[in-house]
């Protein structure tokens, strides 16, 4: 079982016992490697607020309560490229995908930031977050 297999089981389980196959996490994991062309969890972050979902996407990282997303807003953030790749990669619709990110996301990015802040390497927390390290 490969490193993306293994995360997606461990963030299926973290959130709430989505199947361990479940190729949207496994695309959304593949999105936060510090390889990925969006940036990493960085770069997530600051998609969302250079599209005007600052207040949200800034929610999820601090230590406070997670404001909801919508999954218009959802495509709003990521952009309609980057979503229609993340369904492809996942066989769904890009609306199927962004009603489930609008789901997902925020507990995500909050358990990648239990400081309130951003740290390098977003996939690296996860895996030691998931493994309880």
């Amino acid at each position: 079982m490969g490193l993306m297999d293994q995360l997606g089981q461990a963030v299926g389980g973290m959130m709430g016992g989505h199947g361990g196959h479940n190729p949207l996490l496994q695309a959304v994991a593949g999105l936060l490697g510090k390889d990925s062309s969006i940036g990493g969890l960085d770069g997530l972050v600051q998609a969302f607020q250079k599209n005007g979902l600052g207040d949200i996407v800034n929610s999820w990282v601090s230590t406070g309560q997670n404001l909801p997303i919508t999954p218009s807003q959802i495509e709003q953030g990521l952009g309609g490229d980057l979503l229609s790749q993340l369904a492809s990669k996942a066989g769904l619709s890009s609306g199927t995908a962004s009603s489930q990110l609008a789901g997902l996301l925020p507990d995500l990015v909050d358990k990648l930031t239990p400081n309130g802040k951003i740290e390098i390497g977003g996939l690296e927390q996860l895996v030691k977050f998931v493994q309880g390290r």
